[in-house]
């Protein structure tokens, strides 16, 4: 993780974010940044605005405005990528952007694939042809391919992997204190561990495949014994099995 602020819950995900990534970048020093990927809640003109001046690759999800969903509606052009699952790219431009910008768009079948990602068009709820369908949109300012920038955007979704290791792996939904300060050293601390520990699975485990805290500290770590909360009681087991000695005489 290479920064962390802590704010107050009903901040928006987007408030004062240019201040963060530019701390962010800061923190990073030499290290260059190939790629900036977000979510729907930085799909502002001012993100984009900044990024385009600081000349950063970017790919964004798009809220699904009522102009972008009319955009989409009138567009009959899609290539299939896979069953059910159809792409395409346009030019689009909101009313408050100083520029056109281009917009991959994905489209995946229901009926297919249930559980897909998107959205559907409530303004056009009701038409056959969107119904059957969940869309997703991302502005961007890469040249690759639509399908490549799909591809590419999807890998952002370890990083919801990390929250929830962060969550259920490290307390951090609960580390909240009285003071603002208290909650904050808790925070930094939490940070450090989860920094820690993957260093270690980095470069001392070297397995392809990240383990969660949970898995592999039973499995990497000598553990003598340990509470465990059954039946509302706090039971303590012991972690080594018990020595047998037999007579060799």
């Amino acid at each position: 993780m290479a920064n962390m602020w802590l704010r107050s819950g009903d901040a928006s995900s987007a408030n004062n974010f240019l201040a963060f990534l530019e701390d962010t970048l800061a923190k990073l020093k030499n290290k260059e940044v190939s790629l900036i990927r977000l979510d729907s809640g930085f799909f502002q003109s001012d993100i984009l605005d900044y990024l385009e001046d600081s000349e950063k690759k970017y790919i964004i999800a798009a809220k699904f405005t009522h102009p972008l969903q009319r955009m989409i509606d009138t567009n009959n052009v899609w290539i299939t990528l896979d069953e059910g699952i159809e792409i395409c790219e346009r030019i689009y431009q909101r009313d408050s952007w100083k520029t056109a910008r281009r917009m991959v768009i994905v489209r995946q079948k229901i009926k297919e694939s249930p559980k897909a990602p998107g959205k559907l068009l409530s303004l056009f709820a009701k038409a056959e042809i969107h119904r059957n369908y969940r869309y997703s949109a991302y502005v961007t300012n890469l040249d690759f391919a639509p399908a490549e920038v799909w591809r590419m955007y999807r890998g952002r979704g370890d990083a919801e992997n990390r929250i929830k290791e962060l969550k259920y792996d490290f307390g951090f939904d609960s580390f909240n204190l009285n003071g603002f300060y208290a909650t904050e050293a808790a925070l930094s601390f939490a940070m450090i561990a989860y920094n820690i520990m993957s260093l270690f699975r980095t470069f001392v485990l070297q397995e392809k495949t990240q383990k969660t805290l949970t898995t592999f500290r039973y499995r990497t770590f000598a553990i003598g014994a340990y509470f465990e909360k059954m039946g509302g009681r706090l039971v303590l087991k012991i972690a080594l099995s018990k020595l047998v000695v037999q007579d060799q005489s």
